[in-house]
């Protein structure tokens, strides 16, 4: 089929979250045995950004920053990985930047976060209304962006903008339980979004959250009766699955020995979205953002860890991707 992603001309709009990522040094160590920490540039929007700035692809962020001393650690990280922050408001007072204290283990990882007055979800009608959108081959959405007002409607709205335009619209369904304020509100939320999109990318229990079920890959399904889109439904290890109207497929996974499970996905995106814009088969893209998902898993950190144009060549060339029986 045919690739939605073919303006590589064009920079990529990115509308989420950027926060601090505080992990506990060395790896593998408790939170509550800790004596040290190193920090890095975190938030699934910020992160998508940097994967996909190391595979070539420009990028703007759109979000809010809290004007304090951990916001301009942030944008002192955005601007080292040559993010765009044209569209990153300063916003004062009580609001907050996202912290979160994540360790680097395999198993029983604990991931710690705080988001009470989250700066990120301040994003106003007037933040987009700023943004100039014909300079863009696509625009991304974080789905936590979508959990509460003002931010809501303005990425609704981003979204209208970018339907009008025939701009791609991506969404990550991003799913977090906080600040949701009820399950049938989320539901509704995502049902109406999710049907305006080009291109879906989430796991099997965002798919369920999703449409408040148990049975996400049913749900994606009819989705992709209503709108001829890409769909890529991700199952951890067991792989993911490609849906459009007309091509169905299953992948696997690239094995490797995990250090820690976090910035999986944000690394998929990274590889899977630059290969489509680089001109690349919808199959191929997928391989590719297992790839890159495959490789953070091994590293600390998630933003540090996107791997380079010349690192996922090297993986690729020496690794294969297993194939998951069902």
């Amino acid at each position: 089929m045919s690739n939605i992603l073919n303006n590589l001309n064009k920079k990529l709009l990115i509308i989420g979250r950027a926060g601090m990522d505080i992990y506990p040094e060395p790896p593998g160590t408790k939170t509550e045995n800790v004596e040290s920490f190193s920090t890095h540039l975190g938030g699934s929007a910020a992160n998508t950004c940097v994967a996909l700035g190391q595979l070539g692809i420009t990028t703007d962020l759109v979000t809010c920053i809290s004007d304090d001393s951990i916001g301009r650690f942030v944008k002192l990280k955005l601007e080292k990985f040559k993010i765009g922050m044209q569209y990153c408001r300063d916003v004062k007072n009580q609001f907050q930047t996202q912290l979160a204290v994540v360790e680097t283990r395999s198993e029983n990882c604990q991931s710690v976060l705080y988001r009470n007055n989250s700066c990120d979800l301040e994003l106003s009608l007037e933040d987009i209304n700023k943004i100039d959108f014909d300079q863009y081959g696509a625009v991304m959405i974080t789905g936590t962006a979508l959990s509460a007002e003002p931010s809501r409607a303005s990425v609704m709205r981003a979204i209208e903008i970018s339907n009008e335009k025939r701009i791609p619209v991506i969404i990550d369904i991003d799913y977090r339980p906080y600040n949701w304020e009820s399950n049938q509100v989320k539901s509704d939320v995502y049902k109406k979004v999710l049907e305006k999109m080009d291109i879906i990318i989430g796991n099997d229990l965002e798919f369920n959250i999703a449409d408040n079920s148990e049975n996400g890959l049913e749900f994606a399904n009819q989705l992709i009766k209503k709108k001829s889109s890409i769909i890529i439904y991700k199952k951890g290890e067991h792989g993911s699955e490609l849906i459009t109207k007309d091509y169905k497929k299953s992948f696997g996974i690239f094995p490797v020995i995990p250090l820690k499970p976090t910035g999986a996905g944000d690394a998929f995106n990274g590889g899977f979205i630059s290969s489509l814009l680089h001109g690349e088969t919808i199959d191929a893209a997928i391989i590719k953002g297992s790839a890159c998902a495959a490789i953070v898993v091994t590293k600390v950190a998630c933003s540090s860890a996107m791997p380079s144009e010349d690192e996922l060549k090297d993986f690729m060339k020496n690794n294969i991707i297993k194939e998951i029986k069902s």
